[in-house]
């Protein structure tokens, strides 16, 4: 079975230089029903305007996965990492015993594009730790690329929890297909473009939730970019 998460459902903040979409309740945005889903607890999509962003910050007991759409954001942290993320690049940040760290765009002309996206870990209390990986376009284009795992196999960052990552670029009219290990749940974000899956049309922003289904099957009805999350 698939829930479809439509882009115009999720919650909204507009702070002027940062306009953000809510897959999950997050800040003031409250929806009982958008709580999580299995270990997954946030997914924002945010627009930063340029040379703003956010101040240092606390977090902690939690894995934080920055995925770059465009642009470029400059990132702190009190573990002593200074870096630029930019598209195709993923960090990964465990906050566990606590961190802080700023996240600001790196360009005083062009708005910067992510997805911020945060984990349960699978236990608190890790010691603090940072990734930071680029995943070519290339090893993505019509195929997965595993991004994150709990092994860190296949060069993807190490996320400290029973999840795998991958992503994919399709080329319109290409297909793609998925399969679940058992009971595993999916969550799938169309980062851009349109794709078909059992069909329904999912659109940039929307997502689907996958439960007790063994396979997804997925056709770009024109060039796409995918984020799937296969997890207990």
């Amino acid at each position: 079975m698939i829930d479809v998460i439509r882009s115009d459902s999720r919650g909204t903040a507009d702070h002027g230089w940062l306009k953000s979409k809510h897959t999950f309740s997050f800040a003031d945005y409250h929806n009982p029903s958008m709580m999580g889903f299995g270990k997954l607890r946030v997914i924002n999509e945010d627009w930063i305007e340029p040379g703003k962003g956010f101040g240092t910050h606390p977090h902690r007991d939690m894995e934080i996965v920055t995925y770059m759409v465009d642009g470029a954001l400059e990132h702190k942290d009190s573990m002593g990492n200074g870096s630029v993320i930019l598209p195709g690049e993923l960090q990964r940040m465990t906050a566990g015993t606590g961190v802080l760290h700023s996240e600001f765009n790196a360009s005083e002309t062009d708005r910067a594009h992510l997805l911020q996206i945060w984990i349960l870990p699978e236990q608190n209390g890790l010691e603090p730790g940072y990734e930071q990986k680029l995943f070519p376009a290339e090893e993505k284009r019509n195929r997965w690329r595993l991004v994150g795992s709990r092994d860190g196999r296949d060069g993807s960052l190490t996320i400290h929890q029973d999840i795998s990552l991958s992503s994919t670029v399709l080329d319109a009219g290409e297909s793609i297909g998925y399969a679940f290990d058992g009971r595993r749940r999916g969550f799938l974000q169309v980062v851009r473009g349109t794709v078909e899956i059992d069909g329904e049309t999912i659109e940039t922003g929307d997502a689907i939730a996958v439960v007790d289904q063994q396979a997804l099957d997925i056709k770009a009805k024109s060039d796409a970019e995918l984020l799937l999350f296969d997890m207990v």
